[in-house]
């Protein structure tokens, strides 16, 4: 009778023993699956994140093609409504080389911005192109860099109302554009602004 009790005794550790291991393996395997997919998705959704941000900075563009109060045209554009030009700059994904249609021609002052968005989006460097135009009671006096402004814009989501700090100035021809991306994205409709040292004749 005691040898049979130390046999279950035996047969129970054993047993006890065996199920431990199985449990302890299945949560080693689980655990190396979990950081293998971990590893995998960040560097995947990360990929996805940089490409909408691109095809999102197009859709963001406000392309009514409306002009501020008091802008005039251009007397002698080098660019007239209607003519074809090639696209010089990087504004904007799929922007570069692909070919314009000039939609209008303006004579003013074209101001680089640096802001925060009133959406609480992150800080936009070097943004170009705000107008004098389409700036708070800023008149006729041309801005200086370090200038502290409230943009009236409202080129991309957040740009109206924020306050910017202006990073460079040129008085030259700013034009108003359509365009159809080379990245594929579709066609973007009254592009503002661009410059006339930012087109080349097709």
């Amino acid at each position: 009778m005691k040898n049979k009790k130390i046999l279950m005794g035996v047969v129970t550790l054993t047993s006890l023993t065996v199920l431990s291991a199985c449990s302890s393996n299945e949560d080693n395997s689980s655990s190396s699956s979990e950081a293998s997919i971990e590893s995998v998705v960040p560097s995947v959704s990360s990929e996805m994140s940089e490409a909408d941000m691109d095809s999102m900075e197009s859709m963001q563009h406000e392309d009514s093609g409306e002009i501020p109060t008091g802008l005039k045209e251009a007397e002698n554009p080098k660019y007239k409504v209607g003519d074809k030009a090639i696209i010089e700059t990087t504004h904007m994904a799929g922007m570069k080389d692909a070919e314009a249609t000039i939609v209008g021609a303006f004579d003013t002052t074209a101001y680089e911005v640096s802001y925060v968005p009133t959406n609480g989006g992150k800080r936009v460097e070097d943004h170009k192109w705000v107008i004098q135009e389409e700036i708070k009671d800023a008149g006729e006096k041309t801005l200086e860099p370090g200038d502290e402004v409230v943009i009236e814009a409202d080129h991309m989501e957040g740009m109206k109302g924020a306050t910017a700090t202006i990073e460079d100035a040129k008085q030259t021809t700013v034009y108003m554009i359509d365009y159809m991306p080379k990245n594929g994205g579709k066609e973007v409709k009254n592009h503002k602004w661009v410059t006339e040292d930012e087109l080349s004749e097709k």
